[in-house]
């Protein structure tokens, strides 16, 4: 029986199962990641994230990314400070400066490395959208929130109660105003100048962290003059630091990345 090889992580809590498909090649990702994400009867996570050769000369290495419901995400910053830490302490690599391929673009990770062990990274999100038709149609009665694209598609709602996540998310991430549907956060500015946002991720409902939701909501924050173009965004399994660089647009989330622990799984599982 074929048994692959894989690694738990998270980032913040947002948990996914890590398999470097160099060593084991996955047939099958969305059927994979729906058997293996479950907390119940497969390994547990926010989804699978596969860690691959570049095809291309620009980047060093790839990341596919499956949600749990089997979906492909297009970026997660979270699992992406994985891929760094992981591909560095495992040793595929000598470098502390990493170009990731994602669905959304080339992604440059900065490893913040003591003794050899990778603290936290610091990933360059690139520039964020406010406008895309294709993943909002503003037409469609929603008003109270804020569009923006993280080269996936968020929609960011100031309000005091942010628990409101467990009964909205749902139905936010199925409106007719999101043709591909979305990934929703409800944030709420606190006395210390932090942000406490909880997220409800597109294809994995509520998760501890999100880091292009966080980036999202940093970036609505200061366009609703809420905040400056720094943030510090709190999150229910960690706080990422984020900032929206005026001298280029970009976005720049920093923030830690785990091992939990490794395993083996039958590929019969799925």
């Amino acid at each position: 029986m074929t048994k692959v090889k894989f690694t738990k992580m998270h980032g913040a809590g947002n948990d996914y199962i890590y398999v470097n498909t160099m060593e084991c090649p996955i047939a099958d990702p969305t059927k994979a990641a729906i058997a293996w994400s479950d907390r119940h009867k497969g390994i547990g996570s926010d989804g699978l994230v596969l860690i691959g050769a570049s095809p291309i000369p620009e980047a060093d290495v790839s990341m596919r990314i499956f949600n749990a419901d089997g979906s492909e995400a297009m970026m997660c910053g979270n699992a992406s400070r994985c891929i760094g830490k992981y591909v560095y302490e495992r040793g595929l690599t000598k470098k502390t400066e990493i170009r990731l391929l994602t669905l959304s673009g080339i992604k440059t990770l900065n490893l913040h490395v003591e003794g050899n062990i990778v603290e936290r990274v610091s990933v360059d999100m690139l520039e964020p959208k406010m406008e895309d038709e294709n993943l909002f149609r503003p037409n469609h009665g929603l008003t109270e929130g804020t569009f923006i694209s993280m080269g996936n598609p968020h929609y960011v709602i100031f309000t005091d109660n942010v628990d409101q996540v467990s009964e909205m998310g749902h139905a936010l991430e199925h409106h007719p105003a999101f043709p591909e549907r979305c990934n929703i956060e409800f944030a709420k500015v606190l006395p210390d100048g932090g942000i406490r946002t909880r997220v409800w991720e597109r294809g994995s409902g509520i998760t501890m962290a999100c880091g292009t939701g966080a980036c999202a909501t940093a970036v609505a924050a200061c366009l609703t003059k809420r905040a400056g173009r720094q943030s510090r965004i709190v999150m229910d399994g960690g706080t990422l630091d984020i900032e929206w660089r005026k001298s280029d647009n970009h976005v720049y989330m920093t923030g830690p990345a785990t091992f939990v622990f490794d395993g083996e799984i039958e590929l019969q599982t799925i």
